[in-house]
């Protein structure tokens, strides 16, 4: 049984609640056996199945759990320049890697956030001039129409009053949140519009703009910025060189772990 499919032992379709199952064949797995193999994939590989419950959003407190034990070991695992250029922050930079780290881990097509500039409300306000008439005289009277001498506009008096109006938010263009789906559509590849002319049939490429994930990574520059918070001095070329590969490595220890926990748990169920 793969980890995916325990998933829908935390989220019942039913009213019926129990341990036996409608089905008659001898081989199928009950609530019960998917719940004892969790809890000895648990005690094997905690991190990995803490990290895919946290992704899965199945507990809060597994997230939580899966990002300190990244950032312990982030901090036994940091390259010599890393601790040196970290200094006496050296703790609060691997907590916010370790962060970054686990919401790439866990972004997929399906990942929005609320819109920053807007707030989630999909309005922002915006100053406005608008041209105001008042009759400071009172109206015009019947007569000012057919008069040559004067003119219905001089009992008019125009101003200009700046007001503050909401508008469309340009950022989220309304939604209120933001989406990491790629232009794709989330299916990770894209019309060879060439190859279709030539063949004649429809041709599918891989998207150049997610490489075949179907999202949008977090751009490594929004990681940078989260760590000048602590080290306001640190260059660009030091994060390229040295921060930006540990980063990527603290992903590829997520995914490891992931595997490891799909492993344990398929040998668990097996049987």
């Amino acid at each position: 049984m793969k980890l995916e499919a325990s998933l829908k032992y935390f989220s019942p379709q039913g009213m019926y609640i129990g341990d036996d199952v409608k089905g008659t064949s001898p081989e199928r797995l009950t609530g019960t056996d998917v719940m004892a193999a969790i809890g000895t994939t648990s005690n094997r590989e905690r991190f990995g199945l803490a990290a895919f419950f946290g992704k899965a959003g199945i507990s809060k407190t597994d997230e939580q759990m899966a990002v300190q034990a990244l950032a312990r070991h982030a901090m036994e695992i940091a390259p010599k320049n890393v601790r040196k250029a970290a200094g006496g922050e050296f703790g609060w930079c691997m907590l916010v890697l370790a962060q970054f780290a686990f919401a790439e881990y866990s972004r997929s097509a399906a990942t929005s956030v609320t819109c920053h500039s807007c707030s989630g409300t999909g309005l922002t306000p915006r100053k406005q001039v608008i041209r105001k008439v008042s009759y400071p005289w009172g109206k015009a009277p019947y007569w000012a129409s057919r008069s040559r001498a004067v003119r219905p506009s001089d009992w008019e008096k125009w101003t200009e009053v700046t007001e503050v109006v909401p508008v469309v938010c340009d950022v989220c263009k309304g939604k209120g949140v933001i989406s990491a789906r790629c232009r794709c559509g989330g299916k990770g590849e894209v019309l060879d519009r060439k190859a279709t002319s030539e063949r004649g049939v429809p041709v599918f490429k891989i998207c150049e703009r997610c490489s075949g994930k179907g999202f949008v990574s977090i751009k490594s520059a929004n990681v940078h910025r989260a760590i000048q918070i602590y080290i306001p001095d640190l260059h660009q070329s030091s994060w390229s060189r040295n921060w930006k590969p540990f980063y990527e490595k603290l992903v590829d220890i997520l995914h490891q772990g992931e595997r490891h926990a799909a492993r344990e748990f398929e040998k668990a169920t097996s049987y």
